[in-house]
This record gives C-alpha cells, sequence and structure tokens, in this order.
C-alpha cells in the first residue's frame, strides 16, 4: 500500500504543473483513564499508529521537512513516507518560496522527491548514522513566464529545456537521535546535508570545462521530525 503512495504523489505532482465525547466522565473514570495511559504507552502508542496507517490515514505524513537551499527555493517546508524493507525508501512533497531577488515578486516551487537510503549504522541507543542520501527530484515554479514547451514566439527549437520543470540528482548524509519511546507523536529529530546539481547545469558543466564544481553543485541543509 505504501508503494501506491509515490504514485499518488506523482499524480498530484502532474496534476500542479500542468494546472499552472463530551467531557462528563466522574473522577474515577478520570483517573481510572490516567492510570491506564501511564501503565501502557507503548500500546496507545502502537493503537495511534496503527490508525494512521488505515483508510484516510495512510495520506497523513509520517515526517516532516525543512530544507534550505537544493535547487528547490531558499527555503522549503513538506512532508512524506518511508516505507519499503527498513524503510530504505523515503517520499516526500515540498513547497518552496524564493525572494523576489532582482525580479518583480517572490515566486513558489513545488517538487517531488524520492531518496534512498541504503543502510544505517547504529552509535548507541539512541542515535544512528546514516553514511549515503541518495536520490532524485522534480521541481516546478508557479508563474507564466515559466513554460514546460517553447512558446511560439521563439524560434524552433531555440530553446532546448523547459523553464518550468528540473530534474535534479542528490547524495548527502544524515544523523537522527531517538527520543523518548513514550512520546505518542514525535519520534525521532534528524539533521542532514545533500549536495545536488539539476539537469540543466550538468549540460552546461558537460559543455563548458572551465565551470568548477562550485558553478553547478549545490550545498542544502534541512531538518526532519518524525512523527510515527
Amino acid at each position: 500500500m505504501k508503494l501506491s503512495i509515490f504514485k499518488r504523489s506523482a499524480i498530484l505532482f502532474i496534476l500542479v504543473l500542468t494546472a499552472s465525547p463530551q467531557l462528563t466522565h466522574s473522577q474515577e473514570t478520570f483517573q481510572n483513564t490516567i492510570t491506564e495511559n501511564l501503565e501502557k504507552p507503548e500500546s496507545n502508542k502502537q493503537e495511534k499508529k496503527k490508525k494512521h496507517q488505515t483508510g484516510w490515514g495512510v495520506l497523513l505524513p509520517e515526517y516532516i521537512k525543512v530544507q534550505y537551499a537544493g535547487n528547490m527555493g531558499f527555503l522549503s517546508l513538506g512532508g512524506g513516507w518511508d516505507y519499503g524493507k527498513n524503510k530504505h525508501w523515503e517520499t516526500d512533497l515540498f513547497l518552496g518560496f524564493i525572494p523576489k531577488y532582482s525580479t518583480d515578486r517572490n515566486k513558489i516551487t513545488f517538487t517531488l522527491k524520492q531518496n534512498y537510503i541504503p543502510w544505517r549504522i547504529a552509535a548507541g541507543e539512541k542515535i544512528t548514522f546514516e553514511p549515503l542520501l541518495s536520490g532524485l527530484y522534480l521541481n516546478t515554479v508557479f508563474g507564466n513566464e515559466f513554460w514546460l514547451s517553447e512558446p511560439d514566439k521563439y524560434p524552433s527549437n531555440y530553446y532546448s529545456f523547459s523553464t518550468r520543470l528540473r530534474v535534479n540528482i542528490f547524495v548527502g548524509q544524515r544523523i537522527t537521535y531517538k527520543l523518548d519511546s513514550q512520546r505518542d507523536y514525535l519520534n525521532a529529530v534528524s539533521i542532514f546535508y545533500e549536495i545536488s546539481t539539476s539537469d540543466l547545469y550538468l549540460i552546461s558543466a558537460a559543455g563548458n570545462k572551465y565551470l568548477k564544481p562550485k558553478d553547478y553543485l549545490t550545498l542544502s541543509l534541512g531538518i526532519k521530525l518524525q512523527l510515527f
């Protein structure tokens, strides 16, 4: 079921891209409830996780990410799902913000990101190190000045690329700190960095030998809050 999340996310990305009990218990009951919650915190946690994994609950993100830079905006906020054996796969959806800088207005971006984490290394009971993050993502910018196919005002094949859609690849690393197991919704906090580039940057680097890695590689930083 979780694998279908990526398909749903891809469909959503394409659509965006083309669309430009009353509290009446007695004191005794209240005390019993508190006692049960204290005695079975793990049971309550598993029950909430089970609800999240059934019905419409599967659409709720399992984590939240905030990312700085990375060819997807000055700052991006999103959520996603992890799945597969040992949760080696992650699918993210981001909304990003680009300040206007030298243009007339600020811009909003939308990103569909697929991550692969081949292995994890335990560094104690609560700390996990992921020495390799890898993946790719599709990014689009909202605005009439960006296009998928070349406008008629330009000669045929004048531009060989789209200004609205970018394909990016990345590698990086991440470290995770596991929180108190009795928490219901915030299980762990991770910090990560990524080094990425886009299809357009790669084409430019291949045709211009004078370009240095700093000209076509981008460093991004981020934080991940694992909810479930």
